[in-house]
């Protein structure tokens, strides 16, 4: 269902929900894209899945500078879609986050949001009448897509993995041990001191340029004007439990060796969540990839898309997803 829709700037944007594979669970989709383009192709199409903690508008739309991350794409042409997983943003919340988090089973894994993601991505093929979409995952996000590509590979034509979560010999900073409840509560702005902290401490006030964790933080907490306390968003704690189940525990959530489709990586030197000793590890495991990339953008933490160098990640994306590529017999 058609929510809202606008034209700005040359770019056409709405917000629609479609169903998920669950009944009663309805899924939100950004779509932006030039209000030049009549016709629709894989090429120029790309769905987008956010991460563990923020949904997509929160990552992906944040408007500085003049564009977000998706403005950014559809100036560039491009048809550009992104989901909010079950719980997140404007797709549906489970009833156990309409009452206080308490311990119990964490709610949306991301095998959970695979579904959600195919539910997606098949609207999409269906709805523009093409065959294949591009894909980017970002975080946890960047495990779903990987694990849906690797499921169902000949819906995607090109793969992009920024700062994807990944095997992990050591305790990752999204989970702080103890029993899991079924939905975290998070503070942007408490979020904010971890965020800078990645970085030198000499470079933390200029990593974030002044007004754009403002903009930020008010997106964000857009999302979700039914959180328990004023400041803050609700998250499922799935993406937790996954960190247990999976990338802490040796145990990976799908097989890179089995995505055939081009790859590209993007990680930040300054990432202490998704260090890039684990972007390499997933990168060597890329055996049968048609051809695969990884690039590290300096000066950068895990929130490389909302920071100063975020245009040097944009034009990574761009220019991978611009070119030509004829996939191998």
């Amino acid at each position: 269902m058609l929510q809202t829709a606008s034209t700005t700037a040359g770019l056409i944007s709405e917000r629609r929900t479609i169903p998920s594979d669950t009944a009663g669970v309805e899924l939100q989709l950004i779509n932006r894209r030039p209000d030049s383009v009549k016709e629709f192709t894989t090429e120029r199409t790309l769905v987008m899945m956010h991460g563990a903690t923020f949904p997509s508008a929160s990552l992906f739309d944040v408007p500085v500078e003049g564009e977000s991350f998706m403005d950014a794409l559809a100036h560039a042409g491009y048809d550009v879609w992104a989901v909010d997983a079950r719980g997140y943003g404007g797709s549906t919340r489970p009833p156990e986050m309409s009452l206080p988090p308490k311990e119990g089973a964490p709610l949306t894994s991301a095998r959970t949001a695979v579904r959600d993601l195919r539910a997606a991505i098949d609207f999409v093929l269906r709805h523009r009448d093409i065959t294949r979409v591009n894909l980017l995952g970002m975080s946890w996000g960047g495990s779903v897509a990987g694990a849906f590509t690797a499921e169902l590979g000949e819906k995607i034509a090109k793969l992009i993995l920024v700062a994807p979560l990944w095997l992990s010999r050591t305790k990752l900073r999204i989970d702080p041990g103890g029993a899991l409840n079924t939905y975290r509560v998070v503070s942007p702005k408490t979020f904010e001191t971890g965020w800078r902290v990645a970085a030198p401490e000499q470079k933390r006030q200029a990593l974030i340029p002044e007004g754009w964790f403002e903009a930020w933080e008010q997106v964000t907490l857009a999302t979700d004007p039914g959180a328990p306390t004023a400041g803050t968003i609700r998250a499922p704690a799935g993406a937790v439990q996954d960190v247990r189940n999976h990338w802490t525990a040796d145990n990976p959530l799908y097989d890179p060796a089995v995505i055939r489709n081009p790859v590209l990586l993007i990680a930040a030197e300054w990432d202490i969540d998704v260090p890039l000793e684990m972007a390499q590890d997933l990168f060597v495991r890329l055996t049968s990839a048609d051809y695969k990339r990884l690039i590290e953008i300096g000066e950068g933490t895990h929130m490389v898309l909302m920071e100063r160098n975020r245009r040097q990640a944009f034009d990574a994306v761009i220019r991978f997803l611009d070119e030509r590529f004829e996939p191998s017999s």
